[in-house]
């Protein structure tokens, strides 16, 4: 527990405070019209580097995801091709991956919705809605009692109230310390510039 106060971060690591968010009953879909151009595709067991680039395009560059990047190569794989774990991509004109939608349905009666993100151009224009529409659909169509996410103060400014708006409760929050990965090389010094680098001495 942490006691009230200001607590040091060490030099050579981020910080974030986490918010758990979870969904009890299907929330009834948000009005928004099809993205024009934009379909989403399930990937089977899809091939880890197809899948590392589109985690790249969504959240590495402003949003410092970095958990797969990471992971030990025979983790992942082994995570994307458990039939239990439901990737899709968010393609443009069929061909490009310009979003990702990842359902964790490892825990019986719960769906963790694992990623969810879209490319820097699409973030502002609806699509993001539409997938999650779709996130929610795909998830209630199971046999579970609960959707689960969480983000934190390291995503997009709207993400929480995104979350909120599109049916989600919070439900409690974390501190969470990582080693920087731009410091350990998994991203460019350049990923994340709104967030300080703290050289270890």
């Amino acid at each position: 527990m942490l006691e009230s106060g200001f607590h040091d971060v060490p030099k050579g690591r981020v910080a974030a405070v986490v918010t758990h968010l979870e969904m009890a009953a299907p929330a009834p879909p948000r009005a928004v019209p099809d993205p024009e151009g934009l379909t989403l595709t399930r990937l089977h067991a899809p091939d880890p580097e197809r899948y590392l680039s589109l985690y790249r395009k969504v959240g590495a560059a402003d949003w410092l995801w970095f958990s797969r990047l990471v992971m030990p190569a025979a983790k992942l794989a082994q995570i994307l091709s458990n039939p239990a774990v439901k990737v899709y991509a968010l393609q443009r004109d069929g061909s490009e991956d310009v979003g990702l939608l990842e359902l964790d349905f490892r825990t019986p009666g719960i769906c963790e919705l694992a990623f969810f993100g879209l490319a820097p151009g699409l973030v502002g224009q609806g699509a993001g809605r539409w997938l999650m529409n779709r996130a929610i659909e795909i998830a209630w169509a199971h046999p579970i009692t609960r959707l689960d996410v969480h983000t934190c103060t390291l995503d997009h400014p709207d993400a929480l109230g995104f979350y909120r708006r599109s049916g989600f409760t919070p439900v409690r929050q974390q501190v969470e310390i990582a080693e920087d990965p731009r410091l350990m090389g998994a991203l460019p010094r350049a990923a994340g510039s709104r967030v300080p680098i703290f050289d270890p001495d």
